[in-house]
């Protein structure tokens, strides 16, 4: 029987991504899924890309990877968030196309001459003396391998509910697999259950767009990939309606048939994006939430109407739809529904996301308690890398918070641990405004090229960018103007003015003025040179955390800037010192410079009442 080097455990963006730069450093992958139609499958909604979760795609294509390249291969609208905010915290979103996308991943895995894809379940992994040696399917076929890849997505021992029917299934019509789950809960892993969901799909043929506010897409963004260069010349729309009295009458009346609220659902859910009926029950002060009706592709008669996602039965689900406007008529294609997942504890992994427990045996995506298609993929991305490198018993591969959004992520994990579902925010990150889409190849590609994962090409145009911003900003600095009929600056000088952008600096330079993400990077390094100083800074302040006490009667909900999720988390565990407030899952790091900033100030006026009395 072949022994294959890595073998990846499922096919969905963690374990496309694993097998893919596992077989870009060289060695054989074997990848076994329950379904090649599956593999890449979106299962939530059909879009890629976010605020932070952009930086995440960037970053991963950054280092050689597929999500931007997939996404950009059948994207049908770009969107670029933050457009209010400055530059620095841009982000790209892209609706995709739900059929597309997952025959674009098979055909970048099958185009790799050392993936090998089989259709099977794994039932049962064969471990020896700590070290995992293989794995064997529901056939009772064993491969062999001393590197696995669970990548198991939302599959282990998992059960959908809909209204107060419930049955095994990692995704609508799909397998679970709970034998798998029972494996390492077996192996000694500490594991628990979560819950995630999705909302109808509903027929567009039956909408009556007119009733709602259309939401054109953006011609001026870039696309996810520093390989491409132009986004589609025709997009598709999205549109946005709302809630309103009479849904959140009918959801109420029906909360005895919901899962959720009779109890049958058990496990946590995703706070950032709850459903309907969640939303409703938690926020009783808003009269109407916002549903984006987005398109599922460019073919497709199916649209998801993102903001509903629900597990209330499906003729609750077709009561309370017909009462949005413009989905008075909709017809239903597909029901929402809930799932409850198995996944493990992910303070049990390395940095490398290989397990502590059995060597050899790494875990990415879902299944390590995170929520997104970005974050697993960059999981993936990590896990496979990693795998390849302990292969090829090379030195393995840690990305840093500082260095990238992937770092924080990874980091978060391990350290922390997860309480609910993890997603990714730039909240999360001490650096944010260096850690940004836009440089994500000058941070990250020459770590890749060191590796051998992307070729000289691809990192000589990336030096080329990073040298031409550097030759850019002593430009800027070196020309001394009169502006404004006062005295001489320097363009670095006046770029830095808030209505200032680089197009307006065009008549002093010789050149022509760089466009798009080269102008931009040039720019956000001018105008956020001081704030990016002070974030250092701040974090340098927070170096011996551990020493800073917090007042035990300290009430959080008075320090200014902390979301809710903080206030309520940091209430309840009543830290003693920002050292322990930083331990606990789900609190940032910009919470903890809020926490000091705030402590440091009552101090001094505490001092001055003293010194003035």
């Amino acid at each position: 029987m072949r022994k294959w080097d890595v073998i990846v455990v499922g096919a969905g963006h963690a374990g496309i991504e694993a097998s893919w730069f596992a077989s870009k450093l060289g060695v054989s992958v074997l990848v076994l899924t329950l379904s090649l139609d599956s593999i890449g499958k979106l299962s939530c909604n059909p879009a890629v890309g976010g605020v932070s979760k952009g930086t995440l795609v960037k970053e991963v294509d950054a280092l050689g990877g597929l999500i931007a390249k997939i996404a950009d291969k059948c994207a049908v609208g770009y969107r670029r968030l933050n457009k209010s905010k400055g530059k620095a915290v841009w982000a790209t979103r892209a609706q995709v196309d739900r059929f597309l996308y997952p025959k674009i991943a098979r055909s970048f895995l099958e185009s790799q001459r050392n993936i090998k894809i089989l259709e099977a379940k794994v039932d049962k992994i064969l471990v020896n003396n700590r070290k995992i040696k293989g794995v064997v399917t529901n056939f009772s076929e064993a491969f062999y391998s001393n590197t696995v890849i669970i990548c198991a997505g939302t599959f282990l021992n998992s059960k959908l509910h809909i209204g107060l029917s419930s049955f095994s299934g990692g995704r609508l019509g799909e397998l679970s697999s709970d034998e798998l789950f029972k494996e390492i809960k077996k192996l000694g892993f500490e594991v628990k259950h979560f819950k995630t969901g999705t909302c109808a799909r509903l027929d567009k043929r039956t909408i009556d767009f007119s009733k709602m506010m259309e939401q054109a897409p953006h011609y001026d963004v870039e696309p996810f990939s520093f390989d491409n260069e132009s986004t589609p010349k025709n997009q598709l729309s999205c549109f946005i309606t709302y809630t309103n009295e009479k849904t959140h009458k009918v959801i109420l009346k029906n909360l005895d048939r919901s899962p959720l609220y009779t109890g049958k659902i058990k496990a946590k859910g995703v706070r950032y994006c709850p459903s309907l009926e969640d939303k409703i029950v938690k926020f009783p002060q808003k009269d109407k939430h916002q549903i984006f009706i987005e398109p599922e592709g460019w073919e497709s008669l199916e649209v998801y109407p993102n903001g509903i996602s629900t597990s209330l039965p499906f003729d609750v689900q077709i009561d309370f739809i017909h009462t949005i406007p413009g989905l008075e008529k909709a017809e239903i294609l597909r029901p929402g529904y809930g799932i409850e997942h198995g996944l493990i504890s992910p303070t049990q992994l390395y940095a490398t996301l290989e397990s502590k427990l059995i060597r050899g045996l790494f875990f990415a995506g879902q299944v390590n308690g995170t929520t997104g298609y970005e974050e697993a993929a960059a999981q993936g991305a990590i896990a496979g890398i990693n795998a390849a490198l302990r292969v090829k018993k090379e030195k393995p591969f840690i990305l840093r918070r500082e260095q990238a959004m992937v770092g924080v992520l990874i980091d978060d994990l391990t350290t922390k641990g997860v309480d609910e579902p993890y997603r990714m925010f730039t909240s999360r990150a001490e650096f944010r405004l260096t850690l940004r889409e836009g440089n994500a190849d000058i941070r990250l590609t020459p770590l890749a090229y060191q590796l051998g994962i992307v070729d000289k090409a691809v990192y000589a145009k990336v030096k080329e960018k990073s040298e031409k911003i550097e030759k850019y900003i002593k430009k800027l600095k070196s020309i001394k103007v009169v502006f404004d009929k006062q005295k001489k600056f320097s363009l670095f000088e006046i770029l830095k003015r808030p209505n200032i952008e680089f197009s307006h600096l065009k008549s002093y330079l010789d050149d022509r003025v760089p466009q798009g993400v080269l102008g931009r990077e040039v720019e956000i390094n001018v105008k956020y040179e001081g704030f990016i100083k002070r974030e250092l800074a701040q974090i340098k302040n927070l170096t011996n955390i551990d020493k800073i006490k917090v007042p035990p009667s300290l009430d959080f909900s008075k320090v200014p800037s902390l979301s809710r999720e903080v206030v309520e988390k940091l209430n309840l565990f009543k830290p003693s010192t920002l050292g322990e407030a930083l331990k606990i899952s789900g609190i940032t790091p910009a919470a903890i410079v809020n926490i000091y900033n705030y402590l440091s100030s009552k101090r001094k006026r505490r001092k001055r009442r003293i010194y003035e009395s």
